[in-house]
């Protein structure tokens, strides 16, 4: 007996839009509405939409919200200027992954934490049993939101015109809580394409409206395909490829989002000795398309590593990849292969992502 699938409250839009659906962490989700390149490219040059209220949403409230949420993850939240977002890995105590999140600190008694659809039932059973003695409160509010990334350098126009009030200075990973049209809702300038952009999390019944209204103006509905590709473009990892519970933090360059500095955080004692046994790199081809599960080899054909995501990239018209290998194996000459379907084919190192995206 197969399970059936959860439908964000936006199902019904997705299918009049004759958008191609596809299973997603339990979801039945937009995979694409055009084509991908029509909506990556609209997402780099003018603005696209996405539904992506299969993000789980728990809010922590109390006096200790703030330092519960900071000895919670990797990253300093603590330290955070208010109507602030922290991205962060969330770790056990041995260092390893359950899943990476956004904090968004609301206020002095109340913090917002987005996690990915597919753990959310795993990141609340972890998050809950480690209040301790944390004077706060953890509600699991994921059912009740939907959330809607309106993406690319039109965004801020566009929730302007649309008489959302915004300050007049609004800098990247800032958050506000709001209200238009008579209703309540967060607005966080937060994505995951690499462009500028905003998430608004909001009611059912207003994310509707917002949705309609976006469309009927002209920006482009963009589907979970697309997101892919802006993603592995600018190179943000994605939990159960880059990072997963078999890595820490330090194997798949988030480095920079570990504070060891911090007094305390859940796996600090384990990843203040930790050496890496894994290190992500970028690779790019001149021919083919590298998928995930392919083998990375060095110069001498030896298999040093696994493709953890790969695609084409619409912008660069290369096939991309981000890729863990054994840091023991890293070729100091920087010079690396891709097997696909058995030939292997040269890849270009890249220090840097692959597009560098327009976020503010």
């Amino acid at each position: 007996m197969t399970m059936s699938l959860l439908k964000t409250s936006l199902h019904e839009e997705h299918l009049s839009l004759n958008a191609k659906m596809a299973p997603f962490a339990g979801f039945d989700m937009p995979l694409q509405y055009s084509s991908v390149k029509e909506e990556v490219l609209a997402v780099r040059e003018h603005a696209g939409v996405f539904d992506v209220s299969h993000m789980g949403e728990f809010f922590v409230s109390g006096p200790d919200a703030i330092a519960f949420v900071d000895n919670l993850i990797t990253n300093d939240f603590k330290n955070a200027e208010m109507h602030k977002a922290v991205y962060s890995p969330l770790c056990r105590e041995d260092g390893t992954v359950i899943d990476d999140l956004i904090a968004y600190k609301l206020g002095t008694d109340r913090v917002l934490i987005c996690v990915n659809a597919s753990n959310i039932e795993k990141d609340w059973n972890w998050i809950s049993s480690k209040t301790g003695s944390f004077d706060c409160t953890l509600s699991n509010l994921s059912n009740e939101f939907s959330l809607l990334a309106l993406q690319g350098p039109k965004a801020e126009l566009i929730l302007r015109d649309f008489g959302i009030k915004l300050p007049e200075s609004f800098p990247y990973y800032s958050i506000l809580e709001t209200s238009h049209e008579g209703e309540k809702i967060i607005v966080a300038r937060t994505g995951y394409t690499g462009e500028d952009g905003f998430e608004v999390f909001s009611s059912h019944e207003y994310a509707k409206r917002l949705w309609n209204k976006l469309i009927f103006n002209g920006v482009k509905p963009c589907g979970l395909a697309a997101r892919d590709v802006l993603r592995v473009e600018v190179c943000y990892p994605l939990y159960g490829h880059e990072i997963s519970d078999n890595v820490t933090p330090l194997d798949s360059g988030l480095g920079w989002t570990v504070k060891l500095t911090k007094p305390n955080f859940i796996g600090k004692a384990a990843l203040e000795g930790y050496k890496p046994k894994y290190q992500l790199v970028k690779l790019s081809l001149d021919r083919g398309i590298p998928r995930e599960g392919y083998d990375v080899l060095n110069a001498e054909g030896e298999k040093i590593g696994t493709v953890t995501s790969g695609t084409m990239s619409v912008v660069t018209g290369k096939g991309v990849a981000l890729a863990l290998i054994e840091k023991a194996k890293a070729p100091q000459d920087k010079k690396y292969s891709i097997n696909i379907r058995n030939t292997n084919y040269e890849a270009n190192f890249h220090a840097k992502a692959f597009v560098t995206g327009g976020h503010k």
